[in-house]
């Protein structure tokens, strides 16, 4: 599954990367946890806002 941005943020764990409302998490490149997907992905952060949804692809399809 992906991860899409839903809410604008700036990713600390990343370099600082910016993260838009339709971006894919996490950027090219970079890896993200269980436990940061889950972070990102609930309101379990410290400001307790949803910051990405999964989503299903293509290849999920499959």
């Amino acid at each position: 599954m992906a991860h899409k941005v839903v809410r604008e943020f700036k990713d600390l764990k990343h370099d600082g990367h910016i993260y838009k409302v339709g971006d894919t998490y996490p950027k090219e490149g970079s890896k993200a946890t269980k436990a940061r997907l889950e972070e990102l992905s609930t309101t379990k952060n410290k400001y307790k806002k949803v910051y990405i949804e999964e989503v299903e692809t293509p290849k999920d399809k499959e």
